[in-house]
């Protein structure tokens, strides 16, 4: 299995994904530099989290306009499974592989501890190994982290299977007390239509192991391997 983690001035989670990574599934990983224009063969590319380029603008719209980001761009639509945690997922939406934006947390402060997510959409490349309505306990650390998107995109989320997790409580409740940031629906990963693009806020690479304190992250790394095994399979 290759894998590829894009790294942009600031990123500070692209080391974590690559241990993580390498760990789960055994093989190596390269490290993209963002000034690149060319990629390597790869079953999959993560954009990690961080602050890109300080957040200039906003969180993510200057990655999007990388030199690598047109690459990204054209392995994910010809369909290479990609994943944006946090700063990664602004990304995905500066550049429109995802829809909606990422805004400034409703509490106006940077939020960094543990939250409870809800697995809505199993069927991705990210989310396999999670039945529909796990609860799953991963951390997030990030200051802009609100989801929005117009009514009308909500809905079509909603309608066509697209968010992918969504804040809860330990008891998998989707509360408003369970939403640290203010998204809206308490959405906290979306996915494209084809479900191969997932972004989301919380960071599972760093709750993938006993020793970093759980082990719930973990199935989505699980998740990629079982993808790119049974894609390479057929």
């Amino acid at each position: 299995m290759k894998s590829t983690v894009i790294v942009f001035p600031g990123s500070n989670c692209d080391r974590d994904m690559k241990v993580a990574l390498e760990k789960a599934t055994g093989s190596t990983v390269d490290m993209a530099w963002h000034g690149d224009t060319d990629l390597k063969p790869s079953d999959l590319i993560v954009l990690p989290g961080g602050f890109s380029y300080g957040d200039y603008l906003r969180p993510g719209a200057m990655a999007a306009k990388s030199p690598i980001m047109a690459n990204v761009i054209a392995r994910a639509k010809s369909g290479t499974p990609i994943l944006g945690i946090c700063n990664g997922f602004q990304v995905l939406c500066e550049t429109g592989l995802l829809p909606g934006v990422l805004m400034r947390n409703a509490s106006l402060r940077y939020v960094c501890r543990d939250v409870h997510v809800k697995v809505e959409q199993p069927e991705t490349p990210f989310t396999l190994a999670y039945q529909k309505g796990a609860i799953l306990r991963i951390p997030v650390a990030h200051h802009d982290g609100n989801y929005f998107a117009d009514a009308d995109q909500l809905d079509r989320l909603e309608g066509e299977d697209q968010v992918v997790v969504r804040y809860c409580n330990e008891d998998g409740n989707v509360a408003a007390s369970a939403n640290p940031n203010g998204s809206q629906r308490n959405i906290a990963g979306i996915c494209d239509g084809s479900r191969r693009i997932v972004g989301m806020m919380p960071h599972p690479e760093r709750l993938f192991e006993s020793a970093l304190g759980g082990c719930d992250g973990l199935g989505v790394l699980d998740s990629i391997k079982q993808a790119v095994n049974t894609a390479v399979a057929h």
